[in-house]
């Protein structure tokens, strides 16, 4: 396991969506609407400059989502403040996630993607944050922080709370952007699509037992971390109530052809030089982890209690599922890092979990130290995919049979996985 670590037609769709006075905005500098200047020309950032990618616009429209990005500007411009432009922000990310979905779930047809592919949220969200950037409102903003609630949004953390329904299991889980886009931009996440595929999905258990599936995706960037995105999703779900959810799983692609559930997460930073999709790095290395800011306190490692010995013993197939014990750690009065592939050892510094010491790896630590405190009894801890392999050798070509099978199988044992995983203990 550390060696594997280590290498490790629109329009009419879209008012189906959309609220009626968001989708059909009035022209800038109509009647009662703010006139907005030209757009900026001002630099994107680095996630953003993918964009100029033609395959990102291809993957946008393949989808059906380009009235999405086309239309966005406009609507931009009909806002007449602060809160109509908060109230638009949330409206629209909301819009994109709830298509999303739909589509991911065969309920919005539209192109010619398979429909659980996650690309085309990932680039249309991108392509309307970039719209943000440049939009020039006649009134003053703050755009890092309208980008922030667009984000929330179209992410699945507005909106999506669990059904109330006596007898029903709630499971919440978590996937991801994709990621590694500057070797190849046409990479996709299956955490992300498995998560796409299965929000607000009803399952039945292993034991018979009817749940409900919620889920979010979240950024492979370090700062939205820092701003505590992951503590915002998970918070509501956790916070004691009718809705709390029964058990959480956060999901990642992992490693090649294998699911792994990590028993162990870390509490540094320590995957530099590897950046996050803004290219930024963590500050953190093997030899010299960090802590991330704002990260509350906790123990150096955090231990998964989600039922790893039943869902090893279920689930198999296509993939095996494996447990994975794997830490470094700098030992009690050591000063050099240190791979064990059976846990951590009293008093060590964490350097990296099973998941690494990167953003899967952080976002276990993270939403498991909030259950620890909130919510103890509940299962929860971190399950890798497999990598999502097959896209076809020609980089012209988007997609592949082979690619959607993978993809498809993929959702489907994470699905597996969760419905051994949530039986009551």
């Amino acid at each position: 396991m550390t060696l594997l670590r280590r290498a490790a037609s629109a329009a009419a769709l879209l008012l189906t969506v959309l609220p009626v006075t968001l989708a059909a905005p009035a022209p800038a500098g109509a009647a009662g609407t703010s006139a907005c200047r030209p757009p900026a020309s001002g630099p994107l950032d680095a996630e953003q400059s993918r964009l100029a990618d033609s395959r990102t616009t291809a993957l946008i429209e393949r989808a059906g989502f380009a009235d999405f990005v086309r239309r966005f500007p406009a609507a931009l411009c009909t806002a007449r403040g602060r809160a109509e432009s908060e109230r638009l922000l949330d409206s629209w990310g909301q819009a994109l996630w709830q298509a999303s979905v739909r589509r991911a779930q065969g309920q919005r047809p539209g192109g010619d993607l398979a429909p659980g592919d996650d690309r085309p949220l990932y680039w249309a969200r991108l392509a309307m944050t970039a719209a943000l950037a440049r939009w020039q409102p006649e009134f003053t903003v703050d755009k890092a922080a309208l980008r922030a609630r667009f984000e929330d949004a179209s992410r699945g953390l507005v909106g999506n709370a669990f059904r109330t329904a006596p007898g029903v299991r709630r499971i919440f889980i978590s996937g991801f952007d994709p990621f590694g886009l500057d070797a190849e931009i046409r990479r996709a996440n299956p955490s992300g699509s498995a998560a796409l595929q299965l929000n607000g999905r009803r399952v039945i258990l292993a034991d018979g037992t009817p749940a409900e599936i919620r889920a979010v995706v979240l950024p492979v960037r370090y700062a939205d971390f820092d701003a505590g995105m992951v503590e915002r999703a998970f918070t509501p779900q956790l916070t004691e109530g009718p809705a709390q959810a029964d058990i959480i799983t956060t999901v990642s692609q992992g490693y090649p052809g294998i699911f792994t559930l990590e028993d162990w997460a870390g509490r540094a930073r320590s995957a530099d030089p590897y950046p996050d999709n803004a290219r930024a790095l963590s500050g953190g290395t093997r030899e010299r982890p960090v802590t991330a800011p704002g990260l509350g306190p906790g123990p150096e490692f955090i231990r998964t209690t989600l039922p790893a010995e039943a869902v090893t013993a279920a689930v198999q197939t296509p993939y095996p599922v494996l447990l994975n014990s794997d830490v470094t750690e700098i030992p009690a009065g050591g000063t050099a890092p240190v791979d064990r592939t059976d846990g951590p050892t009293p008093g060590s510094r964490a350097v990296a979990g099973g998941g690494g010491g990167y953003l899967s790896n952080e976002v276990a630590y993270r939403s498991n130290r909030l259950r620890a405190g909130l919510a103890p009894h509940l299962p929860g801890g971190h399950l890798h995919t497999p990598v999502l392999t097959g896209l076809p050798t020609d980089p012209r070509l988007l997609t592949g049979p082979e690619f959607e099978r993978n993809e498809t199988a993929i959702t489907a044992e994470v699905r597996a996985v969760l419905e051994q995983a949530a039986v009551r203990g």
